[in-house]
This record gives structure tokens, sequence and C-alpha cells, in this order.
């Protein structure tokens, strides 16, 4: 495939789903993430599209949300790891929250197997994926619905969560920064968001690693009061989202990252306790691991391939910890 066509297919399926991974993006096309990495910059620069880490959105991010159809063929793979470890933190008998999104859809499908548990949601895709597990109890806010991601927001949502305590509350959100924490592009889900926080003694993030380094609109969890982040391994060359999770963990986040593997990789794992590496919490917040930063002072001066292996061996330095 000659470059102008690899532009205008990578074009059409930024334009068809809102955001796309350059992961998902050189299986399409048939090339390497390096090469689409290349076009990506060349449509960008002709202002066709948006840079973002690991991806390509259309252009005026901080303001755009996709719709749930959009969302729901982004980084499949990488949710689905990302649902099957954070079902493995869920205990039998426990009481959690779980909010919006296409990532904690994918949780739900797996929690119906977990016992004796009761989710509250205020999203209509999660308590449907619950709806005929007999042992799992599913309590739904009020509100008003959104359409666009089937949730249930506003006053109505807000005050039914008045008074509520649970164990966890399970989160995602379109962008995820050690600076501002957890943020969304609307801000009706970003109020609901808040309230959904204040109900759970723990935290858990769900975000797939082309949400790493993305900033939005509206703060939903600042970093301070994440307790776990859930996520899937970042390409070697995504220094940001590397750049990322370092910063995360100095500031107290315990990480868990999620190998979505090949296709089948997840389903060759005892269902609910697929391969996951953790890092543990830190022993003081802020504080900067025996390893330093994930780029060293004197990389500058390092080749490129120099850069992406040191920058290797720290992330896997890091996920050891």
């Amino acid at each position: 495939m000659f470059a102008a066509e690899r532009r205008q297919l990578i074009l059409e399926m930024v334009r068809a789903n809102g955001a796309v991974s350059l992961r998902e993006l050189a299986r399409v096309v048939q090339t390497s993430e390096v090469t689409v990495r290349r076009d990506v910059r060349a449509l960008e620069a002709e202002g066709l599209l948006d840079r973002r880490h690991g991806g390509a959105v259309l252009p005026g991010g901080f303001t755009r949300e996709s719709g749930f159809p959009q969302k729901s063929h982004l980084a499949t793979a990488e949710k689905t790891a990302i649902a099957d470890a954070a079902a493995a933190l869920v205990e039998e008998g426990e009481a959690i929250v779980v909010g919006a999104g296409t990532t904690t859809q994918e949780l739900a499908r797996r929690l119906a197997r977990v016992p004796g548990l009761t989710v509250v949601t205020n999203s209509l895709l999660v308590a449907q994926a619950l709806a005929h597990a007999n042992r799992v109890e599913v309590v739904m806010t009020g509100g008003t619905l959104r359409g666009s991601n089937y949730a249930l927001v506003g006053s109505g949502a807000e005050q039914s969560l008045q008074g509520l305590r649970v164990s966890r509350a399970f989160l995602s959100g379109s962008g995820l920064t050690a600076e501002r924490g957890l943020s969304t592009s609307n801000m009706l889900s970003a109020s609901v968001d808040r309230a959904l926080v204040q109900a759970a003694a723990e935290i858990v993030v769900l975000a797939d690693h082309t949400k790493l380094g993305t900033d939005t609109m509206f703060q939903t969890v600042p970093t301070d009061v994440i307790t776990r982040l859930v996520t899937d391994e970042p390409p070697a060359h995504d220094e940001r989202a590397a750049t990322e999770l370092q910063a995360l963990a100095d500031q107290g986040v315990q990480l868990t990252v999620a190998s979505s593997g090949s296709a089948g990789a997840s389903d060759a794992s005892p269902p609910g306790r697929p391969p996951r590496r953790d890092v543990p919490l830190p022993g003081q917040r802020g504080a900067r691991h025996p390893g330093g930063p994930l780029r060293s002072a004197t990389s500058a001066s390092l080749s490129a391939d120099d850069r992406a292996a040191e920058r290797g061996a720290r992330v896997a330095d890091l996920r050891r910890r």
C-alpha cells in the first residue's frame, strides 16, 4: 500500500471512530507502528487529525467526546485484559460501585461469576451485563439518562448516592495524568463520578495506555485519591505512557499492568485470574523509586534505539517492583 493510500485509510478510520490507537491502525493497514506514527504526524501537520499518546483523534480533543458505538471498537484487546485483571480484585460477597464506560462494561460481564456480590452503578450497560447473574444484586442510581454512554446523570443520580458506603469503586474516564488524575469530557458525567468516589473506601481506575498522559476538561478523581490503576502494557515506543506510569507510581498509585498478548491469550488463563504484574505502593507518596525516573539525565545524548532500550528496561524494572 502506498503512503497516500495508507493515510487516506487512517483518516477514514479516525473519522469513523473518533479515536483509534496506533496498534489498531497498524493492524488494519498492515504495516509497522513506526510507519503509522509517521503517517499520523503528516496528517496532523495538515490539520486533519490530532495525535494522542498511542493513537490519533479528530481535531479538538479537549471538547469532543466519542459516543458509545465508537468507543466500543477502540482498544478492545486491551480493555479485555484490563477487565480480567480488575475482576480478579473483587472478592465474594463484596459491595462495590462500577461507573459508566466501555471498559467497566467489560468488567461487569466478568463480575457476573462472583457470588454474593452487590454492584451499585449508574450505567445501564453495566446493569444489563449483570441482569441475569443470579447471585449478584444490582442497585441502580436515579437520574436522567445520557444517551451517548447509556448512563444516569444529574442531581437525581448524585442524591441517590448520598449516605452510601462500599469497599471499592471501579471507574473509567477519557484521560489520566499524574498531575491531574482522572478526567472526562462531560460535566454531568464528571459530577456523578465524583459522587461515586465519595461512596467508596478505595478507588480503582481502569484506563488503557492510550488514555495515559491525556488530559480532558473535567477532573473526576485527583491522583492522590486513586488507590490503584489497572492498565495494559504500553508499547515499547510509547515514552509518554511509560513516563506517566512512573509518575503515578511515584505519587503512591498501585499499578496492575495486564498483558493483552495475542487475541486468545486471556482465554488460556483461569477465569478471572489472568497473568498480571503489580507495582506495590511506594513507602511515601512522591518518593522516587531507587531506579530513578524513566528518562535519565543523560538520555538526550543516546541514540533513539538506545533510549528505547533504556526505557524498556526501566519500565520492566518498575513493573517488577
